[in-house]
């Protein structure tokens, strides 16, 4: 059997993220003084002991209010449970026992499913069995008393928890997978794009813009591959964020660029491509991640037979720091086209970790160099290229020895790149060039070992 998962669920402002990032080890749950950060369920990797399995932290739930996105969270948090081995529910011990728990309680003990209560916040050892005691009346056990922010009573409760999860040698090992980040701004169909993926609820999905504010893993399969979507908040001008649930979304968005292997950079067809757009885009570039370029809505553009063109052009000439990245057109609502972006990022993830031989790349440099010499400076003197070779894949990196760096201007050196990626493909990443001087004599000497080698 894959990874068990366990939840974790509770009324709004508990500790539940807080608690999450505990058990995980990693600062990845926003944790924010304001109850209904969380309203996605959020899945991280967990260890207790010889035991591996995931942790799905899940919105504050509230079952005598429908306002705002509670339902959602609550659809959330049902289809959490529903694939859960464990439960863990957490209850707020400062505060004591609510009816919103008892609410939860009647509802979880209808759930065929084990179920721990951690009572939260007993930073008092002495006082904490006593805050627990009252949390008996829920009907679902003995309450653990626990401080998730310094960690005082976890290790009992991770002990129970994993008494309920299945033995780890019939826990198989997952397989590599390609780990693909959503971005873009606000309100251009991220959510949409993942629940298409996925096809089921996924994310909460509302025309109402910053929905989204965790980064919401999922891993979903296509024959023998495996994919981690990560879903991100919505990027807005740092001008219009302030300090809060916001602020933090967005750092977790920037992380969710930085672990990928692929970005998916979502465009609104309506809107075209915007300033954040391209901030977005120069942002890829710098962390060195594939891209491919989604527009999505396109169901909503009026077409004739040369809109998609016009627009691949438009697209390409505004976001000039990822024109290698292909571009697919999407409707995440009807599903059209959406099956495509997989097939565009297995190529892109194989052309991101691309090792090509030294051989080839001095053939096609060879070619390059025969058909536009490199620039002659002011002063007479010409660029000269001894060789290249590539040196790191994730994105593939080239060194290219010179004379002198600085005789080469940046129209040579993208005429350079352009070449590379013409013969021999890099589609959807970036591609590092490093230019190195060398003296003749030591070059000389270098080529000399080279050819004895």
């Amino acid at each position: 059997m894959s990874l068990p998962i366990v939840a974790i669920v509770g009324r709004p402002n508990v500790g539940k993220s807080t608690l999450m990032n505990r058990i995980t080890g990693e600062q990845t749950a926003i944790v924010f003084d304001e109850p209904g950060i969380t309203r996605d369920r959020t899945y991280r990797r967990a260890f207790w002991g010889a035991h591996e399995f995931m942790v799905v932290d899940t919105g504050g739930l509230i079952f005598d209010d429908d306002s705002a996105f509670l339902p959602q969270i609550r659809q959330q948090a049902m289809a959490a449970i529903g694939e859960s081995t464990a439960v863990i529910f957490v209850v707020d011990g400062q505060e004591g026992l609510t009816t919103a728990d008892m609410q939860i309680g009647e509802w979880l003990r209808q759930q065929s499913v084990p179920v721990l209560v951690a009572v939260n916040k007993c930073e008092s050892e002495s006082y904490g069995l006593s805050q627990a005691a009252e949390f008996w009346q829920l009907g679902l056990g003995e309450p653990f008393p626990i401080s998730s922010i310094h960690g005082a009573g976890t290790g009992d409760l991770m002990d129970a928890l994993v008494a309920n999860l299945p033995d780890p040698e019939t826990v198989t090992e997952e397989g590599p997978e390609t780990r693909i980040a959503i971005i873009g701004r606000p309100n251009v169909g991220k959510s949409s794009l993942l629940n298409s993926f996925t096809g089921q609820e996924r994310a909460i999905v509302s025309p109402i813009a910053g929905t989204t504010r965790d980064a919401i893993d999922m891993v979903v399969t296509r024959g023998d591959k495996s994919y981690r979507l990560i879903d991100t908040a919505g990027i807005r001008r740092k001008k219009h964020v302030e300090y809060g649930a916001e602020f933090f979304s967005i750092n977790r968005a920037f992380k969710a660029i930085r672990r990928s292997d692929v970005v998916l950079l979502v465009l609104d067809a309506q809107d075209g491509v915007t300033d954040q757009d391209q901030k977005l885009a120069g942002r890829i570039h710098e962390e060195g991640r594939g891209c491919v370029i989604v527009v999505n809505k396109w169901d909503l553009v009026e077409k004739d037979s040369y809109t998609i063109y016009d627009y691949t052009k438009a697209v390409k000439n505004d976001l000039m720091f990822v024109d290698f990245a292909p571009i697919v057109f999407v409707s995440a609502l009807t599903g059209q086209r959406v099956p495509k972006i997989l097939d565009l990022v297995d190529n892109v993830a194989e052309q991101h970790q691309r090792r090509v031989s030294t051989a080839v790349l001095n053939e096609v440099l060879t070619e390059a160099i025969a058909w536009h010499n490199p620039p002659v400076s002011r002063g007479g003197r010409q660029g000269k290229i001894y060789y290249c070779t590539q040196v790191a894949t994730a994105p593939p990196a080239i060194v290219l020895f010179v004379n002198d760096p600085d005789r080469f201007n940046d129209s040579y050196r993208r005429y350079i790149e352009k070449q590379f990626r013409k013969s021999l493909g890099f589609e959807g990443t970036p591609l590092k060039l490093m230019w190195r001087g060398k003296k003749v004599r030591e070059m000389e000497r270098s080529v000399n070992r080279a050819t004895k080698v």
